[in-house]
């Protein structure tokens, strides 16, 4: 090495941090590129009225001209862009012609206000579209990337695109399954929460299938692939949430023909202004440009956007102080409107966990010891019943001798077996103990248990059932009330759960809804939510899983957990950040207080622009009242809009 290049400075840690927080500050900006450039837009018209005695005229012309071109270049770009394309004038194209109009009489303030303000509301929408685009990038972080392929007695890795039907691939315990087939060989629990939602993990053996996104739990199988990797249930499912978030509402299409028609009549009502006049009432030319000019400030829609977006805005603040989060006003905006709410199951009504519920000890045995060596044996799993057979035993283990377990053995998707003293202890289903031990113990307590859908677990000692342990997904304690209160506002309820149809009644009966569905895969779902809302016309679905986003994403309101999946809460329009079920109806009474308060601002500042059109045709009006009656129904509907804080 040269002196030269030794000398040279290397990259630190501390330059590369700062390297990276620069690059993320630019990405910041670059994102929320619009919303500053509306913000700076608004400081400056705050800056040149303030400063207007102190400002020479042609500095503060300046600064208005620099905040009409800041606020007012992404808006206007757009609806150049978009005139040129559809051939059309639209409400982008007349808020820029209102605004020069009324700098052209004279009116710099009012001018770069109304652009301000709209500048302002398309920033936000931005900002939300943005916002919710990136669950897909999420949903594919839990797709696989790569699989172990069995061709010719070796194995070899390659990418999952590269798999067809009929290859065979091997899954190690604790590996994600990167693809729909049927198990060829080996036996083992799989994880499907990500595809059913099921809590708890099924049993997988030969011949079954299994799916892509999945988790083979405690054992190695080997696959063969029945769907080429782009046509998995778990493509499908990313499928979905796109095509149900690139349909628009008819809402969104009511108001963009409206918009259309709008623009057109304002600007034709403009134009015959400045001759009509003239023409049948001898008007001067210069009084009909004057006249012409003071309809297009006073018909720009500067208080109907105002009408919707502060109140909207306090709406969301108030809600989110609560625990409640929107990603637009038009998700709180709908669910006054909602008359279903349909439910998942798993981690939605229920907590996502097991826990013991019941545990029958043969009198044959010290109970302690009997829930302490559960315990201690299940201590040594990382399965789901493990530790909650842990958890329950917990106490007991902490108050007896360390027991130490020799030879514990997972028996793949049925149980386990282990030494202690010398003795020999078994735990797992009626299957692994045996039926006709399970049945006889206790008159048939096990099968009286699994009848209310619990799932069962039993512990043998030297061929002696000893105890026989209950677990069971509990309901959350808000999800009762949350579900009286949403049928006495009349809202019907309904549970969508791929759990089997002894547990999903046993749990809607508990929870009180007024119907459920089970053994539901997410297309199944999005079908029983599109009937639903067939039905019952507006439609709210609450889930917390991957399995959800279809679902969450076709209903007209999609809510969910805020200790859901990433995909979920970046599907969902509304989310419960402290998962209490009782706060949507909470949420449902504010939107429909922010409902009545954006229907008095459109009337009254409908009505005011009625007024001063009238008004200014009959020449009652003056520009300096027609602009006082034009900003003053503004800052009215503003502070009516700002009521929802409280």
């Amino acid at each position: 090495m040269t002196s030269e290049s030794a000398a040279l400075p290397s990259e630190t840690p501390e330059s590369q941090k700062n390297c990276e927080q620069t690059v993320g500050l630019f990405s910041k900006i670059k994102e929320h590129g619009e919303l500053i450039a509306a913000l700076a837009s608004g400081m400056i018209i705050l800056t040149a009225w303030m400063m207007e005695d102190s400002l020479s005229q042609t500095l503060w012309v300046v600064l208005h001209l620099i905040a009409f071109t800041i606020g007012g270049y992404a808006k206007a770009k757009e609806g150049i862009t978009e005139t040129i394309r559809t051939r059309e004038l639209n409400v982008e194209m007349l808020m820029v012609f209102a605004a020069i109009g009324s700098a052209a009489i004279g009116y710099w303030t009012e001018g770069a206000i109304l652009i301000f303000i709209f500048a302002l509301s398309g920033a936000l929408e931005t900002y939300t579209m943005n916002k919710s685009n990136k669950e897909i990038a999420s949903l594919m972080d839990l797709q696989p990337q790569e699989a172990v392929l069995l061709k010719g007695g070796q194995e070899s890795v390659v990418p999952v695109e590269e798999l067809g039907v009929n290859d065979v691939i091997l899954v190690r315990a604790g590996e994600r399954i990167p693809a729909d087939g049927k198990i060829m060989k080996g036996a083992t629990s799989v994880d499907e929460s990500a595809i059913t939602g099921e809590s708890m993990p099924v049993r997988k053996a030969n011949k079954e299938e299994v799916y892509a996104g999945t988790v083979a739990l405690d054992g190695s199988i080997t696959i063969s692939l029945t769907t080429k990797p782009e046509d998995t249930l778990f493509q499908k499912i990313i499928q979905m949430v796109q095509n149900a978030q690139e349909e628009k509402s008819p809402s969104q299409l009511f108001i963009e023909k409206f918009e259309g028609r709008y623009v057109k009549v304002v600007l034709a009502a403009v134009v015959l202004t400045i001759f009509l006049p003239a023409l049948l009432f001898g008007w001067s030319l210069s009084e009909s440009i004057y006249r012409a000019m003071i309809l297009l400030v006073v018909a720009s829609p500067c208080a109907l956007v105002a009408s919707i977006m502060p109140a909207t805005l306090s709406a969301i603040s108030n809600s989110a102080r609560n625990g409640v989060l929107f990603k637009g006003g038009v998700h709180l905006e709908n669910l006054s409107h909602v008359n279903a709410v349909a439910f998942d199951k798993t981690g939605t009504l229920t907590n996502g966990r097991p826990v013991v519920t019941n545990a029958h000890i043969s009198p044959e045995f010290d109970r302690s010891r009997v829930i302490s060596i559960v315990a201690a044996i299940e201590k040594e799993s990382t399965h789901p019943l493990a530790q909650a057979l842990t958890s329950y035993g917990g106490d007991v283990l902490s108050t007896v001798p360390r027991m130490e377990v020799k030879d514990m053995t997972t028996v793949s998707g049925q149980g386990v077996y282990a030494y202690i003293d010398g003795e020999k202890w078994e735990i797992g289903g009626p299957s692994f103990i045996g039926k006709e031990l399970a049945d006889s113990f206790q008159d048939g307590v096990a099968a009286q248990l699994a009848s209310e859908g619990k799932t069962v677990v039993l512990a043998k000692a030297d061929g002696q059932v000893a105890g026989v342990f209950a677990l069971k997904d509990t309901i959350r304690t808000t999800a009762k009330k949350a579900i009286k209160q949403l049928k006495e506002q009349g809202i019907h309820t309904i549970m969508l759960t791929g759990d089997n149809e002894i547990t999903a009644k046993a749990v809607a009966d508990e929870a009180g809804v007024d119907s459920y569905i089970a053994n539901c895969l997410p297309g199944e779902k999005v079908d029983h939510v599109k009937d639903l809302m067939e039905k019952y016309k507006n439609v709210a679905m609450v889930g917390d899983g991957i399995n959800d986003a279809p679902a969450l994403a076709t209903a007209n309101i999609g809510v969910a957990m805020g200790e859901g999946t990433d995909v979920a809460l970046e599907t969902s329009d509304m989310v419960l950040m402290k998962n209490d079920l009782e706060r949507i109806t909470g949420a449902t009474s504010l939107s429909n207080r922010m409902n009545r308060i954006i229907k008095q601002n459109i009337v009254f500042s409908i009505a005011v622009i009625v007024v001063l059109i009238f008004s200014n045709f009959f020449q009652v009006i003056d520009l300096p009242l027609g602009v006082i009656g034009h900003e003053g129904s503004t800052i009215l509907v503003i502070l009516n809009g700002l009521r929802l804080l409280q």
